[in-house]
This record gives structure tokens, C-alpha cells and sequence, in this order.
């Protein structure tokens, strides 16, 4: 893979118009009462093991849709669009739920696991949703977002991992501004020490968060905070990696590999069971072969594209996302791409932490500042130096495309900045406060059961449906072929799969 040089000073129309995306999407199942529902994935949506776009994350009632590979940001937001249609038609009175923090939820052990059948790979799959249960809890697996998978023709690994440190550098913009979990239902943080204040009887929240989801109750794990991975090279983030997967922990080898009746509890005792437990904003990423390791697919090809992990979905977007959003984040990787990039080290990776933390909780807070080098600055005034500096980007984009969507969402972002009450945070708490007594439980249902019926309401193409319900069909004769041909014992199978030997030996090419 030849690398981008910086030095050149811009990208090429052409380099431009070959930006390639997709999404992922999650969401819960909830029924109209607003409590999660405990039934199975939907028959009509086939098998979650093998369906190419409709699939389950870590609960069975816990969706994601998945949409292909696009060059435009309309025809990706317009697949996911009919994906969900198809995946809403099939739910009964069930809605997707449209918020990032979940519904009301049950015990946490009566949050139920993902289910993939009986093959190896099916209950493989299983066994570590289990671990994530024992190593963190069930209900902070029931947080939802969506992930943006992005890439840019003629891009390196070490360019890719240029892209990475800066991401995480300026992450916070992205929470400030696309942020949408300021409040959460108390069943989420029932029995667990948090800083947040009641609302209403039912709902808990902080007056000037923007998304509790990236905050200490969210997707943030103690043991894997100690995880020093670097974003220095490939070889070094493999080489964390390979540790985090290898060496036992000795919190996790308390739990067990098996229980007292000899089921399986988690996959392995290691800091990490499988490489997709290592929680980041930003994720370097590459398609895998069957059975491949994802860390070897890296070690061996090197990163193929990235994926942003931060993005809440919105409640106020049909999809959970808009186009105006998704065209902000192709300058922000663009900005973040084309601007020197510095190693990281550990105090800074500490004071990246420390900003996210400070933005989730209280990233509205007039005056709110944040650590950059050695001194502090205000979000706003550092939030507006990057968004000037995406402009020539976003003029490049357009002239490339034609129009002014570009420009147009860099001109959002600022006013954004300039205008805080204009937020999806902000306009979450105060639609709630203003029309549903404080309940996030009721604000939530009822914007699930808009989408769901508006949605409903404009009928699949005839086309579309004929191939989502052939991709069903599909899946179900895919699992079925999978189950039967598995000729390792389970024991076996797993043996060989969490092999340090598969993890792939380090790359001399970067």
C-alpha cells in the first residue's frame, strides 16, 4: 500500500471522490411499555450469524444493521434506510429503540445473551457476550451507537495510525457537537456509584452533558484503562494488543474459564478474550478471511480503513444519523489525515482521557475548558480554530462533488460551537423537559413509536423487499451448512482459534 504524503499539500479530486464508507448500526428492542424485549431476534430477519446486514451485537435483543461499502454519503444513509424498514416490518409491536442509553432494563442477568446456534463459531460467540457479562456487567452492553467505517484510496498504515493520534486528539469536538445521551433511565444505573442528578422519579442526567454513553458509565472499562496501547505504528498497536490477548488477568482468572457444572463462563482469562473487547473512539481496522484473526489480517495487510466508535445516535433522525453529520465526519478524517501528527506518550494519552471524560459530563458548560500541551483552553475556542481549519477541505469535497453540502455542514459545526441550546444534547433535555415531565423513559418511547410509524409508512420498494427477504432465506441455509459441517469438538475449536500462534508474528512493513 503506497503512503499519502502531507508534503503534497492537498488531495486530488480523484483521491477525494474515492472516499469509501459504511455504517453500523445498533439498537434495542424495545415493546411499547419501554421495557427491553426478551424475545428472540425475529425469525423473518434470518440467522444472525451469517445475514450480511441485519445482526445482533451483545444481547439477543440488541440489533445491528450493517450497510455495504458506498462512494456517496445519500445511497449509504439510503440502505441503511431500507434495511430498517425491512427490520422494523418484521418486529410485531416491538420498536428499535432510538436513544444510545437503553430502555428499562431488567437484572442484569436477565439481559439476554446473543444467540448464534449450535455451530462452534455460533457458541463461540455466545460464551464471550458471557464474558462481557462477568467483566462488566450486562447492562453496560446494552448501550447502542453507530459506527462510521471510513477510508481514502492510497493511504498507508503509518498514515492511517497519523490519522488515529489525531482523532483522538480532537475527539472531544465530535462528542460536543454529535453528542445525544445526556440523560439515561435510572434501571441503567441501579445499584452502581455515578455522579448523575434525578431529573424525575425514572430518569437520571447532568444538566450539561452531551453524551453519558462515552462518560464513566459508558463504554469505559478500569482493567482496560491500565492497557497502555499505542497509536505510535502498527507494530506497536499489535504489540499491545498481542499482550492484552495473551498474558492472564488475574480479575478475569478469578471468574474462571468454566463454571462449577463446566460451562463456559468467558472465552479466556486474558485482559482481552478476543480482539473486539478493546473499547476505542477509534478503531484501525481490515476485512478478515473466515476464521482469521482480526490482529493477524493487520499484521499481515496492514489497516485497510478505520472505524469511529463515538457517534450516539440521534433521536431526532430517522436512522439515527443524517447526511449533514456524515459529511462533517469525511473532513474532520480528512483534517485529521492531513495534519502533522506527533507520537503520542502516555501524559498526553491521560489528558485525552481526561477531555473526553470532562465532555461527555458537562461539554455545554459555558467557559468549560480542556487540556491541550501544557496549558488549558476553551472547548469553543478550540473547537472553532479546527473547524476553521476543515474549510478548505470541505471546499475541496465540494468542488469535487459540486455543491455546498460540505461547506455547509462545517458551517453547522460552527454554529454549533457559537450556539450550544442548538445541540442534539440540548435539544434532547429540553424537548424532554418541556413535553414529557423529565421522562426520559416516555421521551424515548415516544419518539421509537414516530420512527417506527413514520417509517412504516412509506412502503419498501418491491425490489428491496424481494432481496432482504432472499438474504434471509439465505442466512438461515448458510447457518444451517456451517453447523453441519463442524467436525472439532467445542473444546477443540476454541483451542485452536484463541492460539497465540494465529494473533500473526510481527510485520516488518508498516
Amino acid at each position: 500500500m503506497s503512503g499519502w504524503n502531507t508534503a503534497q499539500g492537498g488531495f486530488s479530486a480523484q483521491q477525494l471522490l474515492g472516499i469509501r464508507r459504511g455504517i453500523e448500526k445498533e439498537s434495542l428492542r424495545a415493546l411499547p411499555s419501554a421495557a427491553l424485549a426478551d424475545t428472540p431476534h425475529p425469525a423473518a430477519l434470518g440467522s444472525a450469524l451469517t445475514h450480511p446486514h441485519i445482526t445482533t451485537d451483545f444481547s439477543e435483543s440488541q440489533i445491528e444493521l450493517i450497510t455495504g461499502v458506498h462512494a456517496g454519503v445519500e445511497s449509504c444513509l439510503e440502505e441503511l434506510r431500507r434495511i430498517q424498514h425491512f427490520t422494523l416490518s418484521a418486529m410485531g409491536q416491538e420498536m428499535l429503540w432510538v436513544s444510545s442509553m437503553p430502555c428499562c432494563l431488567p437484572a442484569d442477568d436477565a439481559i439476554p445473551l446473543g444467540q448464534y446456534g449450535s455451530s462452534n463459531v455460533g457458541q463461540a460467540k455466545t460464551v464471550y457476550r458471557s464474558g462481557l457479562g462477568y467483566r462488566y456487567g450486562r447492562r453496560m452492553q446494552t448501550i447502542s451507537g453507530i459506527h462510521y467505517n471510513w477510508s481514502l484510496p492510497e493511504v498507508s498504515s503509518q498514515a492511517y495510525f497519523g490519522l488515529i493520534r489525531n482523532f483522538r486528539r480532537h475527539a472531544f469536538l465530535l462528542l460536543y457537537l454529535f453528542g445525544a445521551s445526556p440523560a439515561v433511565c435510572s434501571t441503567f444505573v441501579e445499584g452502581r456509584d455515578h455522579s448523575l442528578q434525578e431529573l424525575q422519579p425514572g430518569t437520571m442526567g447532568l444538566p450539561y452533558a452531551t453524551s453519558l454513553r462515552m462518560g464513566r458509565l459508558g463504554y469505559q472499562s478500569a482493567a482496560q484503562s491500565a492497557l497502555a496501547v499505542s497509536y505510535n505504528s502498527l507494530e506497536g498497536y499489535a504489540g499491545s494488543l498481542y499482550q492484552a490477548l495473551t498474558v492472564p488477568y488475574r480479575d478475569y482468572e478469578a471468574i474462571g474459564v468454566r463454571d462449577a457444572q463446566g460451562q463456559f463462563k468467558q472465552l479466556a482469562t486474558s485482559l482481552l478474550q478476543i480482539e473486539n473487547e478493546f473499547y476505542g473512539t477509534i478503531r484501525p481496522k481490515r476485512v478478515i478471511f473466515q476464521g482469521e484473526r482480526p490482529l493477524h489480517a493487520l499484521r499481515e495487510r496492514g489497516v485497510e480503513y478505520v472505524e469511529v466508535r463515538l457517534m450516539d445516535l440521534d433521536p431526532f433522525e430517522p436512522v439515527g444519523i443524517n447526511a449533514t453529520t456524515l459529511r462533517f465526519l469525511d473532513v474532520f478524517l480528512l483534517h485529521c489525515l492531513s495534519q502533522p501528527s506527533p507520537n503520542d506518550h502516555p501524559a498526553e494519552i491521560a489528558a485525552m482521557a481526561r477531555n473526553q471524560q470532562a465532555v461527555a459530563e458537562r461539554g455545554r458548560l459555558p467557559g468549560l475548558q480542556l487540556q491541550r500541551g501544557q496549558s488549558m483552553v476553551g472547548l469553543q475556542d478550540w473547537g472553532l480554530q479546527i473547524v476553521q481549519e476543515l474549510q478548505p477541505l470541505a471546499q475541496a469535497l465540494d468542488a469535487a462533488h459540486g455543491g455546498q453540502d460540505y461547506a455547509q455542514a462545517v458551517a453547522h459545526a460552527r454554529q454549533g460551537l457559537l450556539a450550544p441550546d442548538t445541540l442534539p444534547s440540548a435539544r434532547l433535555m429540553r424537548t424532554m423537559h418541556d413535553d414529557y415531565d423529565n421522562s426520559f423513559a416516555q421521551f424515548m418511547q415516544a419518539r421509537s413509536a414516530q420512527t417506527k410509524a413514520q417509517e412504516l409508512a412509506q412502503p419498501l420498494e418491491a425490489h428491496a423487499l424481494a432481496h432482504l427477504q432472499q438474504l434471509s432465506q439465505a442466512s438461515l441455509r448458510q447457518q444451517r451448512e456451517i453447523e453441519a459441517a463442524d467436525s472439532l469438538p467445542f473444546d477443540q475449536y476454541l483451542t485452536q482459534y484463541l492460539s497465540p500462534q494465529r494473533l500473526g508474528q510481527p510485520s516488518q512493513a508498516a
